[in-house]
């Protein structure tokens, strides 16, 4: 089965008549009665119930045109994409990061590629690394914002932009806090973290593990950070994460937080997949993104982050 083959499958199936579909698609309606009976015995399934009023789906054939559409919306970019002078963007492009970036990012790419490119559709995603992984992976996503991981095989792009360091983040009912948190001392806290595959707390407890300690976990947290941030608020635990995260808390006296001892600093990058890399017209919304992203950490906007060696405007 081939793309092709979808795409007759469609025409006929939107037409409900074979006669007009194969006017449409430019064939003879016997060539493409044939194809259609080729891709029925491909799948061992009846695509269509033929009548004297015309053709109408069968439950199987209702289960592929979903994926017919998929494929030509898909086409129909890639087409409309290669064919437009790559200043203009893309036609769309999709996008992904972790809670903590998004927060931060998005309102601002969004903002400035709507200026650059008014006709780009733009749509973004938020989810854990665990998530990016498979929509990098899949091709779900053509680039994501995100810390970079330590498994990077199933990356076929990394632009690293920048640093940003996590801070300890406690409720105001914790006490004042230290100028440094020494790390060792996170086990004897009650945390709010998230699971253990998650990146962060991976890190924090294989140092506590040198100490031989573990984690306090108060609870695991694998919803937004909005969510962690409030349970920090209502005092049912500490946390670890980037100032920026929290930024509004700490504004209004909700949340403290102070740095790490030592420091545990994430790269952040601009990662693609291997199964889909971006396009010519999508590599100048990258370029866009990257400019974004070092003007927040120079303009004091990504607090805890610094420009990564190397980066520049």
């Amino acid at each position: 089965m081939h793309s092709e083959d979808l795409l007759m499958f469609l025409g006929v199936a939107e037409n409900g008549n074979l006669s007009r579909a194969a006017a449409e698609i430019g064939l003879s309606q016997s060539a493409l009665s044939r194809r259609i009976s080729t891709l029925e015995s491909e799948l061992n399934t009846r695509l269509f119930h033929r009548s004297g009023r015309g053709l109408m789906l069968t439950e199987s054939g209702n289960r592929l045109i979903a994926y017919a559409r998929t494929i030509k919306k898909t086409l129909d970019e890639a087409n409309a994409d290669l064919h437009a002078p790559a200043h203009q963007g893309p036609s769309s492009i999709i996008l992904a990061a972790p809670p903590t970036i998004a927060k931060i990012l998005f309102g601002s790419i969004g903002k400035s590629l709507q200026e650059r490119y008014p006709g780009i559709r733009m749509r973004v995603k938020e989810g854990l690394a665990s998530h990016i992984h498979d929509w990098i992976t899949s091709g779900e996503v053509d680039a994501a914002i995100a810390y970079l991981p330590e498994n990077r095989a199933f990356l076929g792009g990394v632009d690293v932009i920048l640093r940003e360091r996590l801070s300890f983040i406690a409720p105001m009912q914790f006490g004042p806090l230290p100028a440094a948190f020494p790390l060792e001392r996170l086990a004897d806290v009650p945390l709010i973290v998230p699971s253990p595959s998650h990146g962060i707390r991976t890190r924090v407890e294989a140092f506590v593990a040198q100490h031989s300690k573990s984690l306090k976990i108060a609870m695991e947290c694998d919803s937004s950070v909005y969510i962690t941030r409030q349970l920090v608020v209502e005092n049912c635990g500490c946390t670890i994460l980037p100032v920026a995260a929290v930024y509004e808390e700490l504004q209004a006296g909700k949340l403290q937080a102070t740095r790490l001892e030592p420091d545990i600093v994430r790269d952040v990058a601009i990662i693609s997949g291997k199964n889909r890399p971006p396009i010519p017209a999508q590599w100048d919304v990258l370029r866009a993104i990257r400019q974004i992203m070092i003007e927040l950490v120079e303009g004091g906007m990504w607090p805890d982050a610094e420009v990564a060696e190397g980066s520049s405007a």
